[in-house]
């Protein structure tokens, strides 16, 4: 069976554990490079990682964005939505279908 983790600052977190997810409470770069280094290695296959924390570790998720697994997946924390995650996503899918998902072909927002 898949393990999901979460790993964030703890008040942007906590509620996840409600939800059966294993959380990894970060506060800083240092401990957040480490944590997320154990959750590859101990097979997590899925990663939430709050956009704050994420905005730090760029070189470190992008050693894994072309792997199968684990696949790691922004989220807006307490501080609010910066919109890394959906820009994530949406370069993730434009790469694997070829196009962009939210525009139509004459280029208007769909």
């Amino acid at each position: 069976m898949y393990k999901i983790a979460v790993i964030g600052a703890h008040e942007s977190i906590y509620g996840f554990a409600a939800l059966g997810l294993t959380t990894f409470s970060v506060k800083d770069e240092e401990e957040g490079r480490k944590v997320l280094k154990k959750a590859v290695d101990d097979d997590y296959a899925v990663i939430y990682i709050t956009e704050a924390v994420a905005a730090k570790l760029n070189d470190e998720i992008d050693q894994y964005r072309n792997d199968f697994l684990p696949a790691i997946i922004q989220i807006p924390g307490t501080s609010g939505n910066t919109g890394a995650g959906i820009a994530n996503v949406k370069m993730t899918v434009e790469q694997a279908v070829g196009s962009d998902i939210l525009f139509g072909e004459e280029g208007n927002k769909l």
